[in-house]
């Protein structure tokens, strides 16, 4: 029986892409509308692509069968989407590439109007790269480079700026080219049946290709330092299944975040197609690579080194979960939800009552004063975002058996509370992890430590030791307002920093002074905060340093 009771922020999506078909439906309450959360999702393994190629080199209509699978599918979701109260004009059947140039398109749509009532909307290509753009802006907290969506009969190419929420893309819209990960894959397995001199006309007409749509594109600087970094932002199942392999030979072994949204390579090692060739022809099970993603990474291969030979300029890839659902549905939202920070909103449910006063505490345990010695040491990665999101974090574990605390707060960021939002950044899922498991005690199993030791070496040195320094500080701050509740009045602790220097052995060094101002009596005055100060202080010293870097402090309380 039908769920009577309906959601009207829920959005039911179909994504009827060339390799496959996705239906989702989405919360898109004003809470925490900027990260999309997804309620369901599925997927048909349905390749509308290959159909049309069933047991012949030329193309020809989609089949009455794959038409009528799909079909099948889609009254399937119809039910879900009743079942989870999905309003009827909240649905959206999205159709790219293999069903805009099928022969039998007209026949197709029709059959699903019959069978569900719903209209397809066919996207063209323009709408395609566009989506691809919004997809890649709902992904992080802000972009700015060139975009690529490669599906399975086409790629785009464009490029995208979100600032303060508005998502600027090129006033051309997109280019779009029959270069998907299936398309060419069958146009390069000819190219190869006819020789290298073929192969080489197939590569030369994608570099000119995609050298003159640069130009077209009209590409703004991304970023004031004309030799600064150029990111590449990629979406599209070709691309994420390029990502997987590249995790999967990360000099981080196993790579310790199973979610390909936020991971971030440089230019060499996207490029070194001859070892992703090779690890795929030795391994045929790689995390998140099908088989048929993995038949398709020598096609892969050759549009990478199009890319990099088409476009020098690129320095950084930035790999993107969003797609077809997640630019349409990011497209629909204000430009005042598109500007707040995923991190934030993922987090900010499970904020205590007085979030802002704790992160006000964790900021003044870090030095910010002008000093260059700043410079020198505190990671540009503990931004405003990421202190806000331990602040909401900070007491979520308090619910957890003792003996589990500091594991379930390391696994967080990946497979436990933080697992569904796919709008985070690699670095910052590091490092949230690695002070929430310090907070509580960093007193995990072998097993656990085996995934700890894996983000230390993820993150850099300095940003591994900071994170244990704040940890330190997040107990303290816990041990004085444990519901996490600080008084409006009169705080119980206040704190503060101030840079100075210490001589040892006739070496001049920084020492950071933390001074722990103290305004209640009792046992937290006299015995647990001098505790959790001599446990902070302790990471000053050399043999508790990352990898050869630290700080020399000193901690007071006052």
């Amino acid at each position: 029986m039908a769920n009577s009771s309906t959601h009207p922020e829920f959005y039911g999506i179909v994504d009827m892409g060339s390799n496959g078909i996705r239906f989702s439906i989405t919360d898109l309450s004003p809470e925490t509308a900027r990260v999309m959360p997804t309620v369901f999702q599925d997927r048909a393994a349905i390749s509308l692509y290959d159909a049309q190629f069933s047991g012949s080199d030329e193309r020809g209509p989609i089949p009455q069968d794959t038409m009528n699978q799909v079909a099948d599918r889609l009254v399937q979701f119809q039910t879900t989407c009743e079942d989870f109260g999905v309003p009827t004009e909240n649905i959206h059947v999205l159709a790219t590439e293999a069903t805009r140039t099928a022969p039998n398109s007209k026949e197709f749509i029709a059959l699903i109007k019959k069978r569900t009532g719903w209209e397809v909307r066919l996207l063209l290509k323009e709408d395609e790269g566009r989506i691809g753009a919004m997809g890649i802006a709902s992904s992080l907290n802000s972009v700015a480079g060139l975009a690529m969506d490669l599906g399975g009969g086409s790629t785009q190419i464009t490029w995208v700026v979100e600032k303060d929420g508005v998502v600027s893309t090129s006033p051309k819209g997109s280019f779009s080219f029959p270069y998907g990960a299936a398309a060419l894959t069958k146009r390069l397995e000819q190219a190869q049946k006819e020789g290298k001199k073929a192969e080489k006309a197939l590569k030369k007409e994608m570099v000119e290709n995609f050298q003159n749509a640069y130009e077209s594109l009209e590409v703004p600087p991304f970023t004031d330092d004309p030799d600064g970094p150029t990111d590449l932002y990629l979406c599209g199942g070709g691309f994420r299944g390029w990502g997987y392999v590249l995790m999967a030979q990360s000099e981080v072994d196993p790579y310790p975040l199973p979610i390909i949204n936020g991971f971030r390579a440089s230019r060499d090692d996207f490029h070194d197609t001859a070892s992703v060739l090779e690890e795929v022809s030795e391994d045929d099970d790689i995390f998140g690579v099908s088989k048929r993603r993995a038949s398709q990474i020598p096609a892969v291969a050759f549009l990478v080194n199009v890319i990099m030979d088409a476009l020098p300029q690129i320095t950084h890839i930035q790999f993107c979960q969003g797609g077809v659902r997640e630019g349409f549905l990011f497209d629909t939202l204000p430009k005042e939800v598109r500007a707040q920070d995923p991190l934030v909103v993922a987090t900010k449910p499970y904020a205590p009552p007085s979030a802002e006063a704790i992160k006000h505490l964790l900021s003044s345990a870090l030095p910010t004063s002008a000093s260059s010695v700043d410079s020198l040491h505190l990671p540009a990665a503990f931004s405003s975002s990421v202190l806000t999101a331990l602040a909401n974090l900070l007491f979520f574990h308090s619910r957890v058996p003792r003996e589990s605390r500091a594991a379930a707060a390391l696994h967080s960021t990946s497979t436990g509370l933080l697992a569904s939002v796919n709008t985070v950044a690699h670095v910052q899922r590091a490092l949230v992890a690695l002070v929430l498991c310090e907070r509580w005690g960093g007193d995990i199993a072998p097993i656990d430590e085996i995934y700890q030791n894996q983000l230390l070496d993820y993150v850099s040195k300095k940003e591994a030791w900071w994170c244990r320094y704040l940890g330190r500080v997040a107990t303290l701050i816990g041990d004085v307002y444990p519901a996490g509740r600080v008084p409006t009045t009169k705080g119980r602790i206040q704190l503060e920093t101030e840079w100075g220097t210490t001589v040892k052995k006739k070496e001049e060094r920084d020492l950071l002074h933390l001074r722990v101002k103290c305004d209640v009596d009792g046992p937290l005055r006299d015995e647990i905060l001098p505790e959790r100060a001599e446990k902070i202080e302790k990471l000053g010293k050399k043999k508790h340093w990352i990898k050869g870097y630290g700080v020399k402090l000193d901690v007071d309380v006052i």
